[in-house]
C-alpha cells in the first residue's frame, strides 16, 4: 500500500488482504503460513485504526524518505568521483517508490525484532521474579516450619534440663557400685606384714632365737 493512499482506502485494503490470506480459504499444507499472514495483517489493521498507531507508521515513512535521500546523495558524490554521471535509478519516481519501499521494510523489520526482543526479555524477566518468588517461598515456610518445631520442644528440653540439674548431686551419690561380670574376681587387700618384737630389720623375716651353750660340770 502506498504510504500517500487516504487512510479509509487503507483499511479497506487490509479487510481485502485479510480474507484473502484467512486461513479457512487456505486449507492444507498452506494453513500455517495463512494463519501467520492473517495474524499479521490483524496487527496492522489495528496499529493503523488509532490516531496514535497511524501517526507512529507515517513518521516511520517520512524516516524512510529521509535514508532514502541520504543514500541517492551518497550514490551520486560517488559517481562523480568516479567520472560517471550523477544520474541514479533513484530518480526515476517508479525507483524512488521502490527504494521508499524498501527501506520502509527494513524499519518495520527493526522495530518488530525490537518488539519481539523485547517480549522475549520480559517474559524471561517474568520467569526470573517467578523462580525467586518461589525459592522465598520455599524458605520462608521451612524456615515456619523449623521455628514451630522449636518452639514445640523447647518445654520439653526445659524440664529434661532442670530434672537431670535436680537429681545430679543424688544420683552420683546413690549410684550402686560396679559389680564384677562372671568369671572375674574381686580384688584381695592386701595384708600389711606384722612386725615383731625382735624384727628389728623391719623385714618379714625372723631370725632363730640364740640358744646358750652348756658347760659340763666339774667332778670332785
Amino acid at each position: 500500500v502506498d504510504p500517500e493512499t487516504p487512510l479509509t482506502e487503507i483499511k479497506k485494503k487490509y479487510r481485502q488482504m485479510s480474507l484473502l490470506v484467512h486461513p479457512d480459504k487456505n486449507p492444507g499444507t498452506d494453513r500455517d503460513r495463512a494463519q501467520r499472514a492473517f495474524e499479521a495483517c490483524n496487527r496492522a489493521f489495528k496499529t493503523l485504526d488509532t490516531d496514535e498507531g497511524y501517526k507512529r507508521c507515517l513518521e516511520i515513512v517520512e524516516e524512510a524518505k529521509r535514508k532514502v535521500a541520504e543514500s541517492m546523495d551518497e550514490k551520486r558524490k560517488r559517481r562523480r568521483k568516479e567520472g560517471l554521471s550523477s544520474e541514479i535509478e533513484e530518480d526515476d519516481p517508479a525507483g524512488h517508490r521502490k527504494a521508499v519501499y524498501v527501506q520502509t521494510c527494513r524499519l518495520f523489520a527493526d522495530l518488530e525484532k525490537l518488539r519481539q526482543n523485547e517480549e522475549t526479555r520480559a517474559a524471561n524477566e517474568r520467569k526470573r521474579k517467578a523462580v525467586e518468588e518461589e525459592a522465598a517461598k520455599e524458605a520462608k515456610e521451612h524456615q515456619r516450619e523449623w521455628q514451630k518445631n522449636f518452639e514445640e520442644s523447647r518445654h520439653e528440653r526445659t524440664q529434661s534440663w532442670r530434672s537431670f540439674n535436680a537429681a545430679g548431686p543424688a544420683a552420683a551419690s546413690s549410684a550402686p557400685a560396679a559389680v564384677p561380670s562372671s568369671g572375674e574376681s574381686l580384688p584381695k587387700k592386701k595384708k600389711k606384714a606384722k612386725k615383731g618384737k625382735g624384727n628389728q630389720l623391719g623385714f618379714g623375716f625372723r631370725p632363730p632365737k640364740h640358744k646358750a651353750e652348756e658347760r659340763p660340770q666339774n667332778q670332785s
